[in-house]
């Protein structure tokens, strides 16, 4: 049974009285258990290290000396044998030996027996040579043990091996703590790592990694997880995720495949795409799909998408789901739907949720409704935040707000920001604007744009200047158009104020209030286009607010059409001023109609002035009303005349 990747043939040689000579046969920090295929051991006896003529002529030479008599001798040749699977030939010597007293050779007998199936016979053997202080036998029947279920005596020979230094004895007894919990686990898994175990270095890594700050996990269109770990890491490279790089790096240097993958998800996040790639292709190559997934994004990012599909295609016939899943979104952006549809189905089969949500994204964007809401309630039903709230959003949509908002509150309770700003829009649209401002305010708390400009209004309707101006600069800080508007507003109201004129105001420098108008108007925020229009005229730059009152104008802003109008008739272009006028004034001008009922008056044509002159009394303020009307009576008077 395997439980902790390491093995139980464990070769010594040496005598029960004292340490064993040069012919020790170390365990390997890379072993296996029994009847589990892996790499082979390695020790620092000569079979290791000469080729195939130097092996036949120390074998002869210690079969010639066990022979003779040397115990030293039968037990080396025995671990010779029982090495190169000679399980005859190896016990009868490793029997003359143990019969001597040679404590390694009693511990390789009982990995002879072991590999026999004489499980309990090798275990009488391996005490016997653990009392005499074989750390190697105490590791191994501490894993007897263990599998036996005695975890108290697995315990207490483990630690026996793990305290005389022997690198499987520390690494199976941080497995055995581990399984238990136990805090003292890091300490022998640290251990095992320090003296090169592959497997306690990528372990020691991973307790180390969970242990360090990370964000939320990433994701993209369509449902794709994008990285390869178990989520962000937040701030640098430094901490416990510093030390777990390490130990990555180490265990990654000996072969170990998931530490190659945990390492480039590290350096990927770092922004080192360079060195992430060579793991991740290291790692690929040994087998590890999610390697392959994630190489796959890296080379998608650099735009090699070929070769992206290339490894995705890899991973997903391994059965990795988010490799079948991007392969599907990379069809459905080619307007391949069949084959979209089949890999998404196969990401679903791999038993990833992601599978049905994107399915229920490719059925809506082909307008299958039904079809749609059936692979979203599958996704939702599997705990798939997203999909509950597209869901809901569907059914919404439909007019079923009854059966959308319990599919807002699931998606928002499991961290869907955005079903917590779509269920804040939901009470709004109710009247519940407490509701709905709690909603918004867990939304913005995590980020979201929009639903921080709905705090920072609310703010504002309730004279909360400072909460509101908070809020406003989290959400114009995201780039939203409106809440810099805002933003630039409130900052503006609190500057000393000066003689005004219709095109704009005195201001001597510029101010972080218009730096917002002018971010909002970049964005192609109309009124903010006005406001920075008018900041330009009143710093004397006509051609920089004729500008942006332009481009307010042609967007549909009156405000700009009439202030362009007036830029224009004061640089004695009143033919195409009053053009702007007249489309401020059918959009309700009523500074634009009084405007224009004077051109007409100027002009001669005076029924067109009373015409626009009575446009200009409905339209309004008062004060332009009152002069419109005074207007309108004179031009009628002279009408009547």
């Amino acid at each position: 049974m395997d439980v902790m990747g390491d093995k139980a043939t464990l070769y010594e040689t040496g005598r029960f009285e004292h340490a064993s000579g040069r012919y020790e046969v170390l365990d390997a920090p890379r072993a296996e258990i029994p009847g589990t295929p892996e790499t082979p051991l390695t020790s620092e006896t000569p079979d290791e290290t000469t080729d195939t003529a130097e092996l036949a002529a120390e074998e002869l030479r210690q079969r010639l000396a066990a022979e003779a008599g040397d115990v030293e001798a039968m037990s080396v040749l025995g671990a010779m044998l029982l090495r190169r699977g000679d399980l005859d030939g190896a016990e009868a010597h490793l029997r003359a030996a143990t019969a001597a007293g040679d404590r390694a050779a009693a511990n390789n007998l009982g990995v002879l027996l072991h590999q026999r199936g004489y499980a309990d016979e090798a275990a009488g053997w391996w005490r016997i040579a653990a009392v005499a202080g074989s750390a190697a036998a105490a590791h191994a029947l501490g894993r007897h043990h263990r599998e036996r279920g005695d975890e108290p005596a697995a315990e207490y020979w483990l630690r026996q091996s793990a305290e005389q230094g022997h690198v499987l004895g520390a690494y199976a007894l941080a497995d055995l703590l581990d399984h238990r919990a136990d805090a003292a686990a890091e300490r022998w898994m640290r251990a095992a790592a320090e003296r090169g175990h592959r497997e306690a270095a990528y372990r020691l890594a991973r307790v180390l990694d969970r242990r360090a700050p990370r964000g939320g996990e990433t994701g993209g269109a369509g449902g794709v997880r994008r990285r390869a770990g178990d989520g962000e890491r937040g701030g640098a490279a430094d901490g416990p995720l510093a030390e777990a790089e390490q130990w990555y790096r180490q265990a990654a240097a000996r072969g170990h495949r998931r530490a190659a993958l945990h390492l480039g998800a590290i350096l990927e996040k770092r922004g080192e795409l360079k060195e992430a790639g060579r793991w991740y292709l290291t790692s690929a190559k040994d087998g590890e799909p999610r390697a392959a997934c994630a190489l796959g994004f890296l080379l998608r990012d650099a735009g090699d998408t070929e070769n992206a599909a290339v490894w995705w295609l890899r991973a997903a016939q391994e059965g990795d789901g988010n490799a079948a899943n991007a392969l599907g979104a990379l069809h459905a952006e080619r307007g391949e739907t069949q084959t979209a549809e089949r890999w998404y189905r196969a990401a679903m089969d791999a038993g990833d949720v992601n599978g049905a949500y994107n399915l229920g994204l490719l059925c809506a964007e082909q307008g299958r409704t039904p079809q749609a809401e059936q692979w979203y309630r599958r996704a939702a039903y599997a705990g798939h935040r997203e999909a509950a709230n597209a869901l809901a959003i569907l059914l919404l949509q439909g007019g079923d707000a009854t059966g959308a908002e319990p599919w807002f509150s699931k998606a928002a309770e499991a961290g869907s920001v955005d079903a917590a700003f779509n269920l804040g829009i939901l009470y709004a649209g109710r009247g519940a604007e407490r509701d709905a401002l709690r909603w918004y305010e867990r939304a913005a708390a995590a980020g979201h744009t929009e639903a921080a400009l709905q705090v920072g209004i609310a703010r504002l309707r309730e004279g909360d200047e400072r909460a509101a101006e908070r809020h406003l600069r989290c959400a114009a800080g995201g780039g939203s158009a409106e809440a810099a508007y805002r933003l630039a507003t409130v900052l503006d109201a609190r500057r000393p104020r000066t003689s005004g004129h219709e095109l704009g105001e005195s201001v001597h420098q510029k101010t972080e209030c218009e730096e917002w108008y002018e971010r909002a108007a970049s964005q192609g925020h109309r009124r903010a286009q006005v406001r920075v229009g008018m900041l330009a005229a009143a710093r004397g730059d006509l051609v920089e607010a004729a500008r942006w009152y332009r481009s307010a104008a042609e967007a549909g802003s009156r405000n700009g059409a009439f202030n362009l109008g007036l830029l224009l008739a004061r640089e004695g272009s009143e033919p195409e001023a009053a053009v702007w006028w007249t489309r401020a004034a059918d959009a309700g001008h009523g500074r634009a109609a009084l405007r224009l009922a004077l051109v007409y008056a100027r002009r001669g044509e005076l029924a067109e002035g009373q015409r626009w002159a009575d446009r200009a009394v409905a339209l309004g303020p008062g004060e332009v009303a009152e002069r419109a009307a005074r207007l309108r009576d004179a031009l009628g008077e002279e009408l009547s005349a």
